[in-house]
C-alpha cells in the first residue's frame, strides 16, 4: 500500500508539472517557460521519489534493528507468569555480567575450558611462563591439571623458562604428598619458588585486580593471562590479552616474587634456600 501511495504521489507531481507546462505553452504561448517548467518538474518529481524511497528503506532498516536489539526485552515482557518472569530477569542479569567481562577483555571459562586454554597457551609460549599456584596434589592426580603440566614440560623442552611460585603454609610444606609435587617440578627444571600465604601482598597493593585472594594465575610471554576465579559460581576462570589487565598481573607477580623464596633439594625434601643456609651455617 505504501508503494502504491508513493507511485500515486509521483504521478500527481508529474501531472502537475505537465499541466503547468501545457498552460504556459498553449494558453500563455510561452514555450521557453513551458520547457523549463516541465524539465524542473520532472527533476523534482524524480528527486522526491528517490528521497522518499531512501527514507522508507532507512526507516525499515532502523525498525528491523530496533526489534532485533529489543527482541529479548519484548519476549520477557510477554511472559505472564511472575515466577517465570523473575527467573528470566535472573538469567538476563547473569548474561549481563558475562557480557561485561567480555566487554573488558576477559573470556569466562569453565574448568575444562580453563585448563585446555592454559595448555594451549603453554604450547604457544616461546619465552617465559610466570605462574602463581596454591600448593596441592592435583598436579599428579587430576587429569586436566596433569595435562597442563605435560604442556609445561613440552614448553621446557623448547627452551621456555617456567617460574612457578607456590603459595604455601608451614603445614602444607611438610605434607609428603605436596613434597612429591615440589620435588617433581623442581627436578623437571621448573624454577620453583615458595611464598608464604601470610607474607603475600595485601589487597591495597593489588588494587585494580579482581579476585585478589585467589593467587592462582599464569602469565604467558607477558602477553596472555589465565586466572582462576574462585569468587564466581558461574565460571571457573578467565583468560585475557588486554594489555592493561596483563600489566596488573605482571605487577602482582613481581610483588609476590619479591617475598618468595628460592628452594633447594635437601635429602629429597624441598625447603626454602634460606632454611638450608641457616642449617649449614649452624653446622
Amino acid at each position: 500500500m505504501k508503494k502504491k501511495i508513493q507511485n500515486v504521489v509521483v504521478f500527481v507531481e508529474f501531472l502537475a508539472g505537465s499541466g503547468l507546462a501545457i498552460l504556459f505553452h498553449v494558453v500563455l504561448n510561452y514555450p521557453q517557460a513551458a520547457y523549463i517548467i516541465f524539465g524542473v518538474g520532472m527533476l523534482l518529481s524524480l528527486g522526491t521519489y528517490v528521497l522518499r524511497d531512501d527514507i522508507e528503506k532507512t526507516r525499515d532498516t532502523l525498525l528491523d534493528q530496533y526489534h532485533k536489539a529489543h527482541e529479548t526485552t519484548f519476549m520477557i515482557a510477554q511472559i505472564a507468569d511472575p515466577e517465570c518472569q523473575a527467573k528470566a530477569h535472573e538469567v538476563m542479569a547473569a548474561a549481563k555480567r558475562t557480557l561485561s567481562l567480555l566487554h573488558h577483555g576477559r573470556i569466562p571459562l569453565d574448568e575444562n575450558e580453563f585448563y585446555l586454554e592454559a595448555a594451549k597457551c603453554s604450547d604457544q609460549a616461546t619465552h617465559h611462563i610466570k605462574a602463581v599456584d596454591p600448593l596441592n596434589t592435583g598436579w599428579t592426580t587430576r587429569g586436566a591439571l596433569f595435562g597442563l603440566y605435560q604442556a609445561n614440560l613440552r614448553a621446557i623442552e623448547r627452551g621456555v623458562k617456567i617460574t612457578r611460585i607456590f603459595v604455601v603454609d608451614d603445614e602444607g610444606l611438610a605434607n609428603p604428598a605436596t613434597q612429591k609435587v615440589l620435588l617433581a617440578q623442581f627436578r623437571d627444571n621448573i624454577d620453583v619458588r615458595i611464598a608464604y600465604r601470610d607474607e603475600l601482598p595485601t589487597a591495597n597493593e593489588t588494587s585494580g585486580r579482581e579476585n585478589t585472594s585467589s593467587f592462582d594465575f599464569t602469565i604467558y610471554d607477558d602477553r596472555v593471562v589465565t586466572d582462576l576465579a574462585v569468587q564466581s559460581a558461574k565460571y571457573f576462570g578467565t583468560k585475557t590479552r588486554e594489555a592493561s589487565h596483563v600489566e596488573k598481573y605482571l605487577r602482582l607477580f613481581d610483588l609476590i616474587d619479591h617475598v618468595a623464596y628460592a628452594v633447594v633439594d635437601q635429602d629429597d625434601r624441598i625447603i626454602p634456600a634460606t632454611n638450608a643456609a641457616s642449617v649449614a651455617f649452624s653446622k
